[in-house]
Parts: C-alpha cells; sequence; structure tokens
C-alpha cells in the first residue's frame, strides 16, 4: 500500500533536506511556501496523512495555516517545528487537535523522519471502544490488527530491581496469562536482560539499523528479537554503551511503536536516567512502573521522579511497584512519601532469583509455587487492567519531548 502524502512547509534551506530524507523513506513529499498553497493541497489531494509546519513564521501566516488545517471534516495531523521559547506561546494560545505534535529545534532530519513514522502509524488507529486498533487496510503488515499495552521499567536510581520485575513480569504475562510479549532490553549502558536470560550473542537493534546502512534489510523489533525458552521475544537495543550512536530516540520511538501490531504486551527495561532515548520511551508508554525499595535512597529518587514527570507530561502514568516489601520503610509510609499507591508488592526472593539468573530463567519459570511468584502474578493481573494510551494533553496539546538531537538540519 502506497505511503501517506507528507506536507513540508519549513524554511528553504530545512525543507530540502527534511523532503530528501522523507522522499528516501518513500513518503510523498509536498513543500509548499504558504497558507496558500497548504489549503491547495488539502482541497485537491485525499491522501496527506500529515503536516509538517514552521512555528516560527509570522503571526497572521500562522493563524492562516491553524484556519486551513482546522477546518470542519479535516483530520490532518500536524507537525509543527518550534524553539522552546516559542512552544510556550504555542502551548498558551492555541488551540491544537489531540493528534498534533511538537518538535524542538535545534534537530535532525532523521528524527523528523522517524517522528512522522509513529505518527502516521497512531493516525492509522481507531478506538472501538477495547482500545486503538489499526484501520481495517490501513497497514501494510497484514492481518495482524491488535495494539499491545506497552510498560515502561523505570526508576532513576539504580539497584531497586529494574530487570527483576521487567524479565519476571514479562514471564508471567506470557506463561500464565496467556499474553504474547515482547521484552525490550533498553538500558543502553548497563543492560542485563538477554544475559539473566541467558540469550547471548544475538543480534540487537543498534546491530540491524547499522547492517541496514550497508545496504542489509530494514526490520522490526520483532523480526530482530530472539525468542526465550519461556515464548516470550527479547531484543535489546545494544550490547555496548560504546554503540549507541545509531540509536536515534525518535527512530526507537517509532519502532516501539510498530512492533505494538505483533503482541499483546511490550515490557521495557530502561536506564536509570533522564536520557532523550527514556523521555522518547515515557511518551510511547501506557504505564511507567517505578520499582521501589524501602530505603530512604530509592524513596527519595522516586519522588524526584513523581516530580520530574509533571514537567515530562506523564505523571498519571506512573505506578509504584514496592519490591523487597517489608524489608525496611513501611508499605503505608512509601505511600505517604511518594504519594503514590502501590501498585503491588514484590517480597524478597533472596537466592531464588540468583539461581534463576545462573539458569538463565525466570523466577515464575523455574519457582512457580514461591510466594514471590504469586506476587508477580499479581502484578501481571494489575497490568492487565492497565488502559490504552490516549494522547498526552496539556491544554490541548501533545507533550513532546523537551530535549532532542542537537544536530541541526
Amino acid at each position: 500500500m502506497a505511503r501517506p502524502a507528507v506536507i513540508v512547509a519549513l524554511p528553504t534551506a530545512e525543507s530540502e533536506i527534511v523532503c530528501a530524507v522523507l522522499e528516501a523513506a518513500e513518503f510523498v513529499v509536498l513543500p509548499v511556501d504558504g497558507p496558500r498553497a497548504f489549503e491547495r493541497i488539502l482541497e485537491s489531494r485525499r491522501d496527506v496523512g500529515l503536516a509538517v509546519l514552521d512555528g516560527e513564521i509570522d503571526a497572521d501566516d500562522w493563524a492562516a495555516f491553524e484556519l486551513v488545517l482546522r477546518e470542519p471534516g479535516r483530520r490532518v495531523p500536524a507537525l509543527t517545528v518550534v524553539s522552546p521559547r516559542t512552544f510556550e506561546r504555542h502551548a498558551d494560545n492555541v488551540e491544537a487537535g489531540a493528534d498534533d505534535e511538537y518538535f524542538t529545534r535545534p534537530y535532525s532530519a532523521d528524527s523528523i523522519r522517524w517522528r512522522v513514522e509513529a505518527m502516521c502509524i497512531r493516525r492509522e488507529t481507531v478506538d472501538d471502544g477495547s482500545g486503538p486498533v489499526l484501520q481495517s487496510g490501513g497497514s501494510n503488515v497484514g492481518a495482524w490488527n491488535g495494539r499491545a499495552t506497552t510498560i515502561a521499567i523505570f526508576n532513576p536510581k539504580g539497584g531497586v530491581g529494574k530487570t527483576t520485575v521487567a524479565t519476571n513480569l514479562a514471564s508471567a504475562l506470557q506463561t500464565r496469562k496467556g499474553k504474547s510479549v515482547l521484552l525490550i532490553d533498553a538500558d543502553t549502558v548497563t543492560g542485563h536482560v538477554t544475559t539473566s536470560l541467558a540469550i547471548d550473542a544475538v543480534k540487537t537493534v543498534a546491530d540491524s539499523w547499522r547492517d541496514e546502512l550497508d545496504g542489509g534489510p530494514s526490520e522490526t523489533l520483532f523480526a530482530i528479537a530472539s525468542e526465550h525458552a519461556s515464548g516470550m521475544k527479547v531484543v535489546a537495543l545494544t550490547d555496548s554503551p560504546l554503540h549507541t550512536d545509531i540509536l536515534d530516540p525518535a527512530r526507537v520511538a517509532a519502532a516501539i511503536a510498530a512492533a505494538r501490531i505483533y503482541v499483546d504486551f511490550i515490557v521495557i527495561d530502561l536506564h536509570p536516567s533522564y536520557s532523550t532515548l527514556n523521555q522518547a520511551v515515557f511518551e510511547e508508554a501506557d504505564r511507567i512502573l517505578v520499582p521501589v525499595t524501602p530505603d530512604v535512597p530509592a524513596i527519595r529518587a522516586a519522588v524526584q521522579l513523581r516530580d520530574v514527570a509533571v514537567g515530562l507530561g506523564c505523571r498519571e502514568r506512573l505506578a509504584m511497584v514496592i519490591n523487597r516489601a517489608n524489608s525496611g520503610v513501611t508499605v503505608e509510609d512509601m505511600e505517604r512519601t511518594v504519594g503514590m499507591a502501590a501498585l503491588a508488592l514484590i517480597r524478597s526472593g533472596g537466592l531464588l532469583f540468583v539461581r534463576a539468573a545462573n539458569e538463565g530463567r525466570t523466577v515464575i519459570d523455574m519457582f512457580p509455587k514461591e510466594k514471590v511468584t504469586s506476587d508477580f502474578d499479581t502484578l501481571a493481573d494489575r497490568v492487565l487492567g492497565t488502559p490504552k494510551l490516549s494522547q498526552t494533553v496539556r491544554n490541548g496539546f501533545r507533550l513532546p519531548l523537551r530535549s532532542r538531537e542537537t544536530v541541526r538540519a
């Protein structure tokens, strides 16, 4: 099926580079130099899937673009490129569509391309009452029509059991709840999901994308992933912190969005930082689980995350999972201090986790009758009730990433 047309209304120097990158990705690219040309294209074509606009233009010209874009019956999302200061002006004064997004300068043309990819995927979904699904005939991926629930596992402090929670939650969903799962190791610095599951010497996302640059095929995350003995699919972004330059955050987010059609759940283990990559994953996640251990440093980190999440527009998607529960600060004190109710409590598993990791298995799989396994069972039940992500909105705007790539187009 042909790709949608994309209107590009950017300054000439930027437009030429962005158009070239989008054309290389096989989009139909329609550059325009003003609101009148913009209107003529929308009146004459029905294949326009997205408009890339310059938010720095004269206020009257911007109002003319807005008038054309918001004409009743039109459903064309806009990706508006702005400076951080100009974004604040737009957020305060302009009514945007629910599917619109903003992208801050400076940026790379590839980052724009992958944001366009992700927005076009979202545009092809409809909500039938059970959550967003792909429209019939709206994708070239065949009969797949589901949309996975995406769960990110994150705490800005290390050592709280992120990987333990991620691997065992994924295993519980796959083996005990009958759900298909893609587990992504997105910790590009200290990630060890594949090692913990005895999946070694396999292709990573960085490997695949470098191969693509050398003329290899374009592969989805699902195609790159390896299958674990439990049945879940597992993929790592990289096997070395030195091999991350190719992992453009916008492209990673688009790849996660594209992978939703293949499985029921995507579980993502993240590095403890507020990197642009993690922010891209936050934006894509339906829920962000925050493992917190009952000690003061971990609790302080969770409080920090709660406050930072307000600025990132994801506060309502945070949910605390108390790991090693009741081995220090009480659950009640933790909930009161962090300001989040506990979604689930995971008791200390001690050597059970060590023995399972040494075998390349999860506690869920190796010790099905242990009490800690029942804790993950309960967590999986709670996660099964996670609603699908609607557009995160502030004053009618989908919140953008506040930090982007630093390479100018």
